[in-house]
């Protein structure tokens, strides 16, 4: 099948009009105003006099972020090799400040540098200030990033080059998505998917076999998105195949195509296309968004039975789960709505108590194919295990009896011991929250990647219990974990489950859980 380029995208002109626009505005209020294209050059060699002498993580961040609404080629020059620095607050720094370029010639000065620069980090700081800012302009350059040795650049260069949305870009994306680098091909599946570009489909489909489980899942999600009659039937033999998790998400991608909602009944959709195969035509979106309205009413119908784990109400086809529940201070208070509580059969309506009980019930229930490990955390992160284990009768008996001896740390039965000034054994400080600490220890769980490829995990589902806003780690700021988060789980794929108890603020678990494919669960005060 020859690689046709996608319809062209009147977008980015209407972009580019406004861009030129606005540097001619810039231009403009420069030679209105000498003063400010003064304070602009004062700045940048203030930038290049001081910086090095700055030793802390803030100052850099506070001197790189000064350096916002400069338009010269000047700023490039200065922070391409921050790029190369170690503290990521810093290098996130210089690639927000080098993606909100408003003019052409700081735009063009930062693909030249990436044509020119040898340093990986230096390419892919530059390449995702282009991807956040959609710099057209530089498809010379990226072209030849495409077939760079470095996978985290060719990566990177697949996502610039969709962020521009130019036409024909599709074509020139379409050949990564046989890159020898799975990452590489996760981002070009995705990206053609998200130009909804009909490239992807043969790919997509090919992929579906693919060894790496995320390809997998990129191919499944790119058939969702670009809905064709001809990935049904590539779709339904990978069901009939298919374990875990995504076997739901192909499920969904079905569901998404025809308008139907077998859900995960391979037998269902066996029948329904052995039924309309010869006569089916894909629904448009105005007639899909009808189907939807009828499917939330048929959706209990079909619930699977059995076959799957359910936590708290969260039900996933995932056989390899990692658990992780809060052991913070504040666990150990009753909860506020106790008639929610009242028949659980719960030893006590204290926090802990509660979540142990529910985390016991669903260990015990787990089937035997399913691959499990469980992480409580305060301050400190503790695993049960090293990496996922079997769910046979004896790991479930021990994985239950390490739940039960879990017990909130430095909780409200300890301020008594604080207030008589015996702060070492009350253990406040151990029973803080890390909820950095424990979400990157359970993406890194049961993980058998090297340091090139971390994202090769055998985790695919997280369930992340906990009652309160972060309050130590490496980050505590809740948009900061949400990043880091984001960061880390991109090239993973791991759904993420959010489970809230607790009278806090619950925007950060509902975020935390829509910004990872998961399902935030709020069980109340």
């Amino acid at each position: 099948m020859l690689l046709q380029p996608s319809a062209p995208n009147p977008a980015p002109r209407a972009l580019r009009a406004v861009q030129r626009l606005a540097l001619l505005l810039l231009t403009l209020a420069c030679a209105l105003n000498p003063a400010a294209a003064a304070a602009q050059e004062d700045t940048i060699a203030y930038f290049k006099k001081y910086f090095k002498q700055y030793k802390d993580a803030p100052s850099r961040v506070e001197a790189v972020r000064s350096l916002e609404g400069v338009e010269s080629a000047a700023v490039v020059e200065v922070l391409a090799p921050v790029l190369k620095l170690p503290e990521p607050d810093v290098v996130l720094a210089a690639i927000t400040v080098l993606s909100r370029f408003k003019s052409d010639e700081p735009r063009a000065a930062l693909f030249a540098a990436l044509g020119a620069s040898a340093d990986e980090p230096v390419r892919s700081g530059l390449l995702q200030a282009a991807t956040i800012g959609k710099y057209a302009g530089g498809e010379e350059v990226l072209a030849k990033l495409l077939v760079d040795k470095s996978w985290e650049v060719r990566r990177r260069c697949v996502e610039a080059l969709c962020a521009t949305a130019a036409t024909g870009v599709d074509a020139q994306i379409a050949p990564s998505c046989l890159d020898t680098e799975p990452a590489v091909r996760c981002a070009a599946l995705e990206g053609l998917a998200g130009l909804k570009s009909p490239l992807v489909l043969e790919p997509a489909r090919a992929a579906l076999a693919d060894e790496v489980w995320q390809v997998r899942a990129s191919a499944i999600l790119a058939l969702k998105r670009v809905r064709h009659r001809d990935s049904i039937e590539p779709l339904l033999a990978r069901l009939a195949v298919e374990e875990g998790r995504l076997v739901a998400d192909i499920g969904d991608a079905l569901n998404e195509i025809t308008g139907r909602s077998f859900g995960a009944r391979l037998e269902g959709w066996q029948q329904f296309w052995g039924q309309y195969k010869d006569r089916f035509q894909i629904p448009t979106d105005e007639e899909l968004a009808k189907l939807r309205e009828r499917q939330k009413a048929e959706a209990a119908k079909y619930k699977p039975q059995g076959g799957s784990t359910n936590y708290h109400g969260i039900d996933t086809p995932s056989r390899r789960i990692v658990f992780v529940i809060d052991c913070s201070g504040s666990m150990e208070n009753l909860v506020v709505e106790k008639e929610r509580f009242q028949d659980g059969g719960y030893p006590s309506l204290l926090r802990i108590d509660i979540v142990k009980t529910e985390l016991a019930r669903t260990i015990e229930a787990l089937e035997p194919y399913v691959e499990f490990n469980i992480i409580s955390f305060a301050t400190a992160v503790k695993p049960w295990k090293k990496e996922l284990v079997k769910a046979n009768v004896l790991n479930k008996s021990g994985a239950v009896d390490w739940v039960r001896k879990l017990e909130a740390i430095g909780g409200s039965s300890k301020e008594d011991l604080a207030q008589a000034g015996l702060t070492a054994s009350a253990n406040l400080d151990a029973g803080k929250t890390n909820t950095h600490g424990a979400l990157v220890a359970a993406l890194d769980a049961g993980g058998r990647g090297t340091k090139d490829k971390n994202y090769a995990c055998a985790v695919d589902t997280i369930f992340f219990l906990s009652d309160g806003r972060p309050t130590v780690g490496d980050y505590v700021d809740p948009k900061d974990v949400l990043r880091e988060v984001r960061n880390a789980n991109s090239l993973r794929k791991v759904v993420i489950h959010t489970i809230a108890i607790g009278e806090f603020q619950k925007d950060f678990m509902l975020q935390l859980a829509q910004e990872n494919g998961g399902v935030f669960v709020d069980l109340g005060r």
